[in-house]
């Protein structure tokens, strides 16, 4: 279970009614965001499928160069890059995941980490010399 902004959580609730209540059930608080009409979990592979489904239709329909092929996975790979790139405790995206720990987390996303080692020398620098970073 992850929490969701307000933002998200309206805009879900806004597409629930654009539905015609349908499938009111998922409305709940306590539903699976991308869960069954009757608001519990669907099977990971029949979603991939679903997934894989649509974006070849829109593909077709955009033209393949306005959309890029992508698994559903790599939008969780999107997701937790963009957090820890904002600076997310590894803890938190982890926790998000649902990684066993921490240090699989650092494993995956290692090359994000990375990235952010410059910016928090600047950070330790403008604490250590009272500047800004």
């Amino acid at each position: 279970m992850v929490d969701l902004d307000a933002q998200t959580l309206a805009m879900l609730k806004a597409h629930n009614v654009s539905q015609g209540g349908i499938a009111l059930p998922p409305a709940r608080d306590d539903a699976c965001v991308l869960g069954s009409l009757q608001g519990t979990i669907r099977h990971p592979e029949r979603f991939s499928r679903r997934f894989e489904t649509a974006l070849k239709q829109a593909r077709a329909e955009l033209g393949e160069d306005a959309l890029p092929a992508l698994r559903l996975h790599d939008l969780r790979h999107t997701l937790d890059t963009l957090l820890l790139a904002a600076g997310v405790p590894v803890k938190v995206v982890s926790e998000r995941l649902g990684h066993a720990n921490a240090t699989m987390t650092l494993g995956v996303y290692a090359h994000v980490m990375l990235g952010m080692q410059q910016e928090a020398a600047e950070k330790f620098g403008a604490l250590l010399y009272g500047g800004t970073a």
